[in-house]
């Protein structure tokens, strides 16, 4: 559940990046956004992988 509050987390981080880059075409922020999206990707792919764990040994 730590790690899932952590994308929460970094989803709120993010938000004003979002903002500058989509409403003031602010190249920078689309740079930390781009960052941060790559972030968020992996983190929800060890959240993926530690579920799937979590089902195969439970189903054992």
């Amino acid at each position: 559940m730590e790690k899932f509050s952590k994308v929460k987390e970094l989803i709120a981080s993010l938000e004003g990046d979002a903002d500058k880059f989509y409403a003031k075409a602010n190249s920078a922020a689309g740079t930390r956004l781009r960052k941060g999206m790559q972030d968020l990707k992996n983190l929800a792919q060890e959240i993926r992988t530690e579920v799937q764990e979590t089902k195969n040994k439970d189903a054992k």
